[in-house]
C-alpha cells in the first residue's frame, strides 16, 4: 500500500495552483497530512525559497483521485522536513462528510515509506 496521491491542490484564497501533485501521508476525524516535494510546486516563490509559512490559514481544494473527490479545508500549519520535502497540516472543512474522513483512513497505509 502507498499513501494516498492527490492532485489539483490549490489556495482559494489565492486562487493559485500551488502544486500538481502530493501525497496524503495521514489521516484523522479532523483533517490530514499533507506531504508536496519542492519540484513539483507551481509558484516560483514558494518553489524557491525554504518555508512555505505564508500559506497557513488558506482555504484549499485538492482532487483524490482513487476515492475521485475533491475536497476542500484550511492550512493548519506547514513544515519543512528536508531541502525537498514539505509536510502541511489540512482541517477538514466544516461541510466535508464523515464518511470522506473515514475512507480517507481506511486507505492509508500502516508505516509504509511512499517514495
Amino acid at each position: 500500500m502507498e499513501p494516498i496521491a492527490i492532485r489539483a491542490f490549490t489556495s482559494l484564497d489565492h486562487m493559485t495552483l500551488l502544486s500538481r501533485r502530493g501525497f496524503i501521508v495521514e489521516a484523522s476525524s479532523t483533517g490530514f497530512l499533507l506531504h508536496l516535494e519542492r519540484k513539483d510546486i507551481v509558484p516560483k516563490q514558494f518553489r524557491e525559497t525554504l518555508s512555505i509559512d505564508e500559506l497557513q490559514g488558506d482555504q484549499i481544494m485538492l482532487m483524490i483521485d482513487p476515492l475521485n473527490l475533491e475536497i476542500g479545508g484550511k492550512i493548519a500549519r506547514t513544515k519543512r522536513l528536508s531541502k525537498d520535502l514539505y509536510e502541511i497540516a489540512i482541517d477538514f472543512s466544516d461541510d466535508a462528510p464523515e464518511y470522506w474522513r473515514e475512507a480517507l483512513i481506511d486507505m492509508l497505509p500502516r508505516g509504509a515509506d511512499y517514495k
